[in-house]
This record gives structure tokens, C-alpha cells and sequence, in this order.
């Protein structure tokens, strides 16, 4: 998807990526105008737009794509035997932290039978490895891959098992750009679709496009990982990331607004009207794959 964005940027590009670490950042940058749109957890999103942020939720990033890691010689099986643990998580307004609420509320349980501290997620490999007073760590991949790939951590549970469907990241726009850049959001949201249906088109098959796109994200723009990795992350198992069906559903929001209300990071003031803008994808539109099959 970044790709697609760089693509744009021959001549006068309409687009200009920006890569952020922490959602901090990304919060000031979009609150400043410095950015007019960018991907953001979604119940971040939705917080941002009840403090009364001028954002609006137009399309999906990608959906599922977080998994609980614990060490491979933990003594914890099941959700239920994180009881009286410690679990790292990015940050309270995370997608993890709903995840884990409602998978323990599901249970009978709740937070308060868990021991919660907040670590930035490049940092959680290092401290599942050597055990250093955390008992399991839940993160977005492929961060969470590494863990597993290199053989000490091991998969408690993905997102799909205890939430199927989950919106991980949101595309956000500021309202203004909606209003005076309609046909670069447009262009934008069309891009991301396209990406994302070449990425799943064969994702029940040969992968070859996962594969393809993990060589290409590490030789090219976006040094930054190995590719092994983001190829692991991508195809093990195929469904640990899914990159289509990222339009705007009420449904999907009204699940997050549910948990997020329970978990006291949302408060119900704007409603799925206030801080959606689902007008960038028609009903009758068609959209074909983009067609890219890598680079000799």
C-alpha cells in the first residue's frame, strides 16, 4: 500500500509518505495539520474524534494482523491462565487492549485479574526473551513474528480466535482535506483497495504475492525489516493478516464502541455518523487488482 502511494509521487505526486514509530506523533502531526491523513488504531481514532479532532474514518487498513506471544517454556496454555500475569501492551487506546478485554470478559474475567504495563513494541521481543518480568507481550505484527520465528516465543492466540474480523488500523483523514482534496482521498482509498485485493488474491493458494511483497519492501523503499520476517508475518499462517473487505462498517463499529466503552476509552459522545465518512466507496464501483507481480 505504501508502495502505491509512492508511485504517485513521479512528477507532482499527489501523496508524500511519512513514516512515524509511535502514534503520539502521528496524533500531534495530524492534530497540527502537519498531516492530513494517516493509518491509526482505530479506537485511537475514535477517541481523537470524541476530544473533538477534525478526523473522519474513510476506509480499513487491514484487518486482524495482532497476536499474544508468551514465552515457549511458559506455564500459560489458555486465556484463562493469565491470570495473575504480566502483559505488556503498546499503550491503553491500543487495538491489543480491547482484544485481551473482551477475550477475558468473554471468560468471566477481567483486567483487574491481570498485572498491565505499557512498553513500546520494538522493545517486547527483548523482554519475552529473557523474561524479564513480563509473562506475555501482545503487539501487531510483524513484531510479534519475530518472536515466534526465532524460537522462543510462542502464538497464545491470534486476533481472528478471539475476535474475527478485527479492524486493526483505520485510514483518518482531517475533515478539511475531505472537503478541499476529494479526488486525492479518493485516489488514495482506490489505492489501498487495489493493493490489498492484489495481496489477498492467492492468499488461499500459491502466496506468491505475500512473498513477493515482503522481497519487495525490504529491497526497495522500506529497509527496515528482513524479509524473512515480513514473509513469515504474511504467510504463517495466511490469515494472520488479511488485506481485503476494509470498507467502512457500522457493525464492526458498534462492536469496538461496545468493549471501548466497557474498557473506559471511549465514552459514547460522537457516533459511528460523527467519526466515519463511508461516502469513498460506492455500491456498483468496480475495482480491479493492481496487477504489479514484482520486479525482476
Amino acid at each position: 500500500m505504501t508502495h502505491y502511494i509512492n508511485e504517485q509521487m513521479s512528477g507532482d505526486g499527489q501523496f508524500e509518505p511519512v513514516r512515524f514509530n509511535e502514534f503520539g506523533s502521528i496524533q500531534d502531526a495530524l492534530l497540527s495539520d502537519n498531516l492530513q491523513a494517516t493509518f491509526i488504531l482505530a479506537p485511537l481514532a475514535m477517541n481523537l474524534r470524541e476530544r473533538g479532532a477534525p478526523i473522519r474514518i474513510v476506509y480499513l487498513g487491514h484487518r486482524d494482523g495482532t497476536a499474544m506471544m508468551v514465552h515457549k517454556d511458559s506455564d500459560v496454555h489458555t486465556i484463562r491462565d493469565l491470570k495473575g500475569k504480566t502483559i505488556a501492551f503498546p499503550a491503553k487506546f491500543s487495538n491489543q487492549y480491547l482484544i485481551l478485554f473482551k477475550a477475558l470478559h468473554e471468560r468471566g474475567m477481567s483486567m483487574k485479574d491481570v498485572k498491565e504495563t505499557f512498553l513500546p513494541p520494538p522493545e517486547m521481543p527483548t523482554v519475552l526473551r529473557q523474561r524479564n518480568g513480563v509473562d506475555a507481550v501482545i503487539s501487531g505484527e510483524p513484531i510479534m513474528a519475530r518472536t515466534q520465528m526465532d524460537g522462543y516465543g510462542r502464538v497464545l492466540f491470534l486476533t481472528n480466535e478471539v475476535w474475527p474480523e478485527f479492524i486493526s488500523c483505520v485510514l483518518a483523514v482531517r475533515e478539511d482535506a475531505i472537503e478541499n482534496r476529494r479526488e486525492e482521498v479518493q485516489a488514495l482509498v482506490d489505492g489501498i483497495a487495489r493493493s490489498g485485493m492484489w495481496l489477498d488474491s492467492d492468499r488461499d493458494t500459491t502466496l506468491v504475492h505475500r512473498k513477493q511483497a515482503a522481497v519487495f519492501v525490504d529491497q526497495n523503499y522500506y529497509k527496515y525489516d528482513d524479509p524473512k520476517l515480513l514473509e513469515f508475518a504474511l504467510t504463517t499462517p495466511p490469515d494472520r493478516v488479511k488485506y481485503t473487505n476494509l470498507t467502512v462498517q457500522r457493525p464492526n463499529f458498534l462492536e469496538i464502541e461496545k468493549y471501548a466503552r466497557m474498557a473506559g476509552i471511549f465514552q459514547g459522545k460522537v457516533t459511528f455518523e460523527d467519526y466515519t465518512d463511508s461516502s469513498f466507496v460506492q455500491k456498483g464501483r468496480p475495482l480491479k487488482a493492481w496487477e504489479w507481480e514484482g520486479r525482476k
